[in-house]
């Protein structure tokens, strides 16, 4: 019989701060027992027995739809189960998912008028995803003892954390409630622990509007433009965080506690995140995901669990097309999809809509920043499709089998990375989109060149990074009602966004 704490009755609550408090107090109790735990077996203590904790949970039960007029009065996308029913989900990490989850709880009562019911789980917690941000204790243990953790501590079950739900093939089994969201608590968990691993920051610090990109170039100027903004007393950012949770407070600002942790690390994660930090998460953060669509498909698979409100790439790219300079910009309209890293989990013959929202915000960014207008920005700018392969050697496969292909799509530019980006948006059902450059020609000659392609990248990532920015401006400006799109909404949806 697993050591448990003392047994938490499930409440049920007409006030979601009521609801999300008693989340935090069963959290934090299933916590502490772990950690406590722990601590004793660290220190040589001989445990009496397995020790277990559990997530806790939210869930509820309605016996009718939600009525057309609600639905069209809220304007939202989420917020609703998808009929009568039972439906839950566990939740982890209430101090960092404490205004999502208070928006997601309003909404059900809201939309349901039924009331929460907040418990104690079944779901074990890993022991793994008990430490705290900057708690090492299992690295001082011997081998030897490292490996009778298994024998007291549950640890990540894979099987357990699959994303069924957010690919459609979830099935219920009878007796089983419906989810709530798309993410398990421990399948959130993994992706937080992946975060730090693959990017040097702490997910606290990630923003809910995301830049990805493909080129350090990017980075570099993204880290002078934070810099700069810190520098400023006015600044609308009050943070900026670089990898290994380095934080630069913003002029006249005090430093935090927890700003004493962050030390720069002795090289960059395969993935290093920076983040211009803004109250209420409405910042931005950049992410340089290297090249190819793996690195692009597992950064995502792992950002979504924070449910951001939007990401975008911005990357450098093939033209294919001859009326096409160095310099002009590509609007993603649509996608090939020759990755082939999500065909697994999104099967090629689901379309990749445009979303209406995103598009226009960069399109509206490209004009603020060049100043060109009209016909004079569609010199520089071109909206068609866009091929990503797997294969960085494409123009080298025989027979130019892959220029046909991308001929006969209409691609106007090919990389290695939009396609899965925009995809996995599409799957996590987070707002995407992609504004590239073209940097190179390679079917009419023009190949980079070191000296010209350093001038190339010098001359333009300035301007194209503040296209970017720009855009995430226009959309925070809008609120996040607006870019939730039920484009990205299945018939039997979650609830929570």
């Amino acid at each position: 019989m697993p050591l448990t704490p003392p047994f938490i009755a499930p409440t049920r609550h007409s006030d979601p701060a009521s609801a999300l408090a008693q989340v935090h107090a069963i959290y934090a109790q299933q916590i502490n027992h772990l950690r406590e735990a722990m601590q004793r077996f660290v220190a040589g203590e001989s445990l009496p027995g397995a020790v277990r904790a559990c997530y806790p949970f939210v869930r509820i039960h309605t016996d009718t739809v939600v009525p057309q007029a609600v639905l069209e009065n809220s304007g939202l996308s989420y917020g609703f189960v998808a009929g009568a029913g039972r439906f839950e989900t566990t939740l982890t990490r209430p101090d960092l998912y404490a205004d999502y989850y208070l928006e997601q709880f309003q909404l059900l009562l809201q939309n349901h008028g039924v009331e929460l019911e907040v418990g104690t789980s079944h779901e074990p917690i890993p022991i793994h995803f008990s430490f705290a941000e900057n708690d090492h204790i299992e690295g001082n243990m011997p081998p030897a003892r490292r490996a009778m953790m298994r024998d007291l501590f549950d640890l990540p079950d894979l099987a357990s954390m699959d994303d069924g739900i957010a690919n459609g093939t979830w099935r219920q089994n009878a007796g089983d409630a419906q989810p709530l969201s798309l993410f398990t608590a421990a399948r959130v968990d993994y992706s937080l622990h992946r975060l730090r691993h693959y990017t040097g920051s702490a997910p606290d610090w990630f923003q809910n509007f995301v830049l990805f990109t493909n080129y350090q170039f990017y980075i570099d100027e993204f880290v002078r433009l934070g810099h700069e903004e810190m520098s400023r007393p006015d600044s609308e950012y009050i943070a900026f965080i670089e990898p290994g949770n380095v934080v630069t407070r913003r002029a006249g600002s005090p430093a935090h506690p927890v700003d004493q942790f962050g030390a720069p690390p002795p090289r960059l994660p395969q993935m290093p995140a920076y983040h211009l930090f803004r109250p209420g998460h409405g910042g931005i953060t950049m992410v340089n995901i290297g090249v190819g669509p793996a690195n692009a498909k597992t950064i995502t698979d792992h950002i979504a669990v924070l449910r951001p409100h939007a990401w975008m790439m911005l990357g450098h790219c093939a033209g294919l097309r001859n009326s096409q300079q160095l310099g002009d910009y590509v609007l993603a309209h649509g996608y090939v999809r020759e990755d082939h890293v999500l065909d697994e989990e999104l099967p090629l013959w689901v379309p990749i809509p445009a979303l209406a929202e995103i598009q226009v915000a960069l399109e509206r960014a490209v004009a603020d920043v060049t100043g060109f207008k009209g016909a004079d920005l569609k010199r520089i700018m071109r909206t068609g499709t866009v091929a990503s392969t797997d294969n960085r050697n494409w123009e080298l496969l025989p027979g130019n089998e892959p220029q046909r292909r991308f001929s006969q799509s209409r691609a106007v530019a090919l990389d290695m990375e939009s396609a899965t980006i925009a995809a996995n948006g599409f799957r996590f059902r987070v707002p995407y989109g992609t504004l590239l450059c073209v940097s190179d020609k390679p079917l009419h000659g023009e190949i980079k060149l070191p000296g010209m392609a350093n001038q190339f990248y010098r001359e333009r990532v300035d301007q194209h990074l503040r296209i970017g920015m720009r855009a995430i401006e226009i959309l925070r400006s809008q609120g996040p009602q607006r870019l939730h799109s039920r484009k990205l909404r299945s018939f039997d949806e979650v609830a929570f966004q």
